[in-house]
């Protein structure tokens, strides 16, 4: 197969490294996952070198492709370093030309929530609509904007990045006192919504709530018991208030939800009702809807980059 017909896309996540190689119709037809390397940059680099040369050897390629990249960061317009990524290893690395320089290939990086929504937006939830959110809910919290045809990319990289403005827990007066202990980010301030709304924000606001782990297998139950319900009555009402201040400023036709809390189906019940009550406006007419392309929607839209 000629190197033309091809596009190689990685995702790099906090707990996995997906690459994939998409054929001009946006489908895949290699993939390789593998565990991402925590406490070695060195060795994070190698292992996105591996994954690339490995699917391309599977597909018969003579010659490396470029690659697209996404992260949970951004490269600085200033310096070019990593930063804001909560995969912290990451930060103040020249990721771009140190994967060029070590992989033999041209890279382009986007954030995670970017290649979410581009792929969406190219033939999944998104498709349809003029404007488009994109959330990603998993290891962190993040988003993007899809606005009349193109990514919005502002003169500071940091367009859709609610995941590190305050969550407004003024507006949630329901909530249990037990839940609303400060919780410290990353980032170095407090209460951010990624500290609520992520996975490991989920799973600290069961603890806090039943002072015991989550079980995630319960959170897709269609029984669910009564604590995982009233974690998930908690996390669907913060979500909620999170989103409304995302729709009172940009007012998106679609919000498309990524990541792996994405899967869970109590979400988008629930959300209609909770969105109503939160947005400045008679009606909420934004819908929000779950990736189509699920868990392989960051490597499309890495791979779309080119």
């Amino acid at each position: 197969m000629t190197n033309n017909k091809l596009l190689l896309g990685v995702d790099l996540g906090g707990t996995k490294i997906e690459a994939a190689l998409l054929n001009r119709d946006g489908e895949v037809v290699h993939r390789k996952r593998s565990p991402t390397p925590i406490d070695s940059y060195a060795g994070l680099l190698s292992k996105i070198r591996r994954l690339c040369e490995d699917l391309e050897s599977s597909a018969g390629l003579s010659r490396p492709l470029p690659l697209g990249i996404c992260t949970p960061g951004s490269p600085s317009p200033a310096t070019g370093l990593m930063r804001n990524c909560n995969s912290t290893i990451l930060n103040g690395q020249l990721l771009r030309a140190d994967l060029e320089s070590r992989c033999g290939r041209p890279v382009r990086i986007a954030n995670d929530a970017d290649c979410l929504v581009l792929s969406e937006t190219s033939d999944g939830a998104g498709s349809s609509a003029r404007s488009v959110f994109g959330v990603i809910l998993g290891t962190g919290v993040g988003g993007g904007l899809f606005i009349n045809g193109a990514l919005l990319q502002g003169p500071n990289a940091v367009s859709g990045e609610w995941g590190h403005n305050r969550m407004p827990l003024e507006r949630l007066p329901a909530l249990p006192d037990q839940l609303l202990k400060p919780r410290p980010c990353y980032c170095g301030r407090l209460d951010c919504i990624e500290t609520w709304l992520s996975g490991p924000g989920l799973a600290l606001t069961h603890e806090r709530l039943h002072r015991e782990p989550i079980n995630v297998e319960q959170l897709h139950s269609q029984q669910l018991d009564a604590k995982h319900r009233e974690t998930l009555s908690a996390y669907t009402q913060m979500l909620a208030a999170a989103l409304a201040g995302v729709i009172n400023i940009v007012d998106p036709e679609v919000i498309v939800l990524g990541g792996g809390l994405s899967n869970i189906d109590v979400i988008y019940a629930s959300m209609p009702d909770l969105l109503q009550a939160q947005v400045f406006s008679d009606i909420s007419l934004t819908e929000v809807r779950a990736a189509q392309h699920g868990d392989s929607s960051g490597v499309r839209g890495a791979a779309w980059l080119w």
